[in-house]
Formats: structure tokens, C-alpha cells, sequence
């Protein structure tokens, strides 16, 4: 679970190799060059989605290294290409690896759904997006199904030298997956999508949303016998019970980068009107 980088692969494999009978290796679906895409890093057409394990990986390393803030105060050398292949190299100590999702759910330190779930409890009658965001389709994954994934592989010894994506069955579109969430949380407004033309020059994405972000997990689910134990609805109404009996203690840290301020948004929902 904490393999974040090459020398941490390299003391788990110095240390087991020879001794235990396999590890089953925890690592992202930031591997892929879509996710190098996604960030503006990497110029060409966007890869083809769903991403298979075969798919392209990343061609530039340490990801987080240039970010002013590093998610989950991952180290300058996080890289999990590195970790995957230290850990696949070994004869002497066999492997699996799960290339996560988004994951989220009770707990999520990064609070995925919270600022949507601000806005629905605000009463806002409408979410607004910039509509390529809007149409974009990332992959997430529900805590407790993740865990039943990685519970599966390291129970499963067909898992041995396999890599497996694990991410819910389908990736709605963003707006759609909003939509998800407000049903859940009774919310009567309305997601919203505009051209860009329409949105306050202030407003700046930094990523390249034409490249969606979504892998295929089918191969988990083909070799494994892999089904998620909880269903969406469900996991969704968990995880905004405890966002609202956790609420951070600093809000506007969780600010969507996606999402307009209140008086911008107004402002818009107010010229529609016209």
C-alpha cells in the first residue's frame, strides 16, 4: 500500500524476495500516457478510452514533482511505473499489481464528492460547467469495492503476475455523475453545461479535457470472477452521510478547480433568465 516509489519497491523485494510467496502491489491509473495527456504534459491526439493494461505508459516520470502541492504529500520521487516494474522484474518474488481509480467513499482525504455535495446542501439551483468538462468521463471506484478487489487478488493465486485495472463497471460523463450525486442527496437543481465563450475570462481549467481518463477493468473481472459487493447508489448515499458528518474544517481548500463561484454562477444563471 505505501510503495510510492522505486527505492521503497526495492526494499520490499530485498527484503521478501525468496520468503514470501507473492506481494500484490497497490498502483494508480496515473501510469498511463492519457493521464500525461490529461495534465498538458504531453502534446498528440488523445489515447483511445477505455485504457487496457496494455495501453501506453507514461513516457515522462515523477508526475507529482513540479506540483506545488503534492497529492496526499506524495514524495518529489513518486512514481509508480518504477514500482510496478521492481516489483515485476523479481523471479524471486512473484507479483500482482491493481492500477486504482479514483476512489472514493468514508474517509477520502481528497473529498472528491464534497464540493458538489456543498453546493446541493447551498441549495444551489444549478451546477454550471464549461461543457467539455461537462462531457468528460473519468474512471472512480468505491472504497469498499477497491478493497474487494484487493482482497480477491491476493486470495486468488491466478492473480500471480497479472496486472488488473479495478474501477466500477461504467464512467458516466462528469455531468452525468453530478447528476448521480444530486439525486442521492435530494437535490432539485440542475447541472448545466455552457461553451466556454460563455464563462468569465478568470475561469481557467488546467487540464486537456478532451482526454477522458477511464480504464476497463474487464480483465479482473474475467480472470477473477471480480463483481463489486456494493452498488453505486448505495455507495454514493455512504460516502455523502459521512461528508456531512465530517464536513472539512477548511472549505474552500475543496474548491473544484471545474466549478464557478457563487456570484459568477448567479451572474450566468442570471443571463439565461434574460
Amino acid at each position: 500500500m505505501i510503495a510510492y516509489t522505486e527505492k521503497d519497491a526495492a526494499s520490499v523485494v530485498n527484503v521478501f524476495k525468496g520468503i514470501a510467496q507473492r506481494t500484490v502491489v497497490i498502483s494508480s491509473q496515473d501510469v498511463y500516457r492519457a493521464y500525461d495527456i490529461l495534465r498538458q504534459v504531453e502534446a498528440g491526439s488523445p489515447e483511445p478510452t477505455p485504457l487496457t493494461e496494455e495501453s501506453p505508459l507514461r513516457s515522462h516520470y515523477y508526475p507529482f514533482k513540479a506540483m506545488p502541492q503534492r497529492p496526499l504529500n506524495a514524495p518529489e520521487d513518486y512514481e509508480k511505473i518504477l514500482v510496478e516494474q521492481r516489483f515485476m522484474a523479481d523471479p524471486d518474488l512473484p507479483s500482482t499489481v491493481l492500477r486504482l481509480p479514483m476512489v472514493y467513499g468514508p474517509n477520502d482525504p481528497l473529498r472528491r464528492l464534497f464540493p458538489y455535495l456543498q453546493r446541493m446542501d447551498d441549495r444551489r439551483p444549478a451546477i454550471i460547467l464549461e461543457e467539455t468538462y461537462a462531457q468528460w468521463r473519468g474512471s472512480y471506484g468505491y472504497v469498499e469495492n477497491v478493497a474487494a478487489a484487493i482482497a480477491l487478488a491476493i486470495t486468488d493465486e491466478r492473480a500471480t503476475g497479472r496486472i488488473y485495472n479495478v474501477a466500477a463497471p461504467s464512467s458516466p460523463t462528469e455531468a452525468d455523475w453530478i447528476k448521480a450525486i444530486g439525486q442521492i442527496a435530494d437535490w432539485p437543481g440542475k447541472v448545466i453545461a455552457i461553451p466556454k465563450s460563455q464563462l468569465p475570462k478568470s475561469v481557467e481549467f488546467p487540464l486537456n479535457l478532451v482526454q477522458d481518463w477511464v480504464t476497463d477493468s474487464s480483465r479482473i473481472r474475467t480472470e477473477l470472477g471480480y463483481t463489486e459487493p456494493i452498488p453505486q447508489a448505495e455507495a454514493i448515499q455512504r460516502t455523502l452521510v459521512w461528508e456531512r458528518a465530517n464536513p472539512p474544517a477548511n472549505i474552500s481548500q475543496w474548491a473544484a478547480p471545474g466549478l464557478l463561484d457563487y456570484a459568477a454562477e448567479d451572474q450566468i444563471l442570471e443571463t439565461m433568465r434574460e
